[in-house]
């Protein structure tokens, strides 16, 4: 994976992460606030699962 990739890739989430923002605004807003709600040790855990993940199917796409 080159960096020019690794770039690609994160402007791809930052759009698809705004157009989330844009068509769902108030469920966005639900969806942060329950995040801050969770235990630091549990949202802890749940990146970790969701970076493995978009780590390996990077890996995948990219081969």
């Amino acid at each position: 994976m080159t960096l020019l990739q690794l770039l690609a890739g994160a402007c791809a989430f930052l759009a698809l992460e705004g157009l989330l923002y844009a068509a769902f605004p108030e469920a966005m807003r639900r969806m942060l606030a329950s995040t801050l709600a969770l235990a630091p040790e549990r949202l802890r855990l749940v990146g970790l699962v969701v970076a493995a993940f978009g780590i390996g199917v990077a890996t995948l796409l990219t081969r």
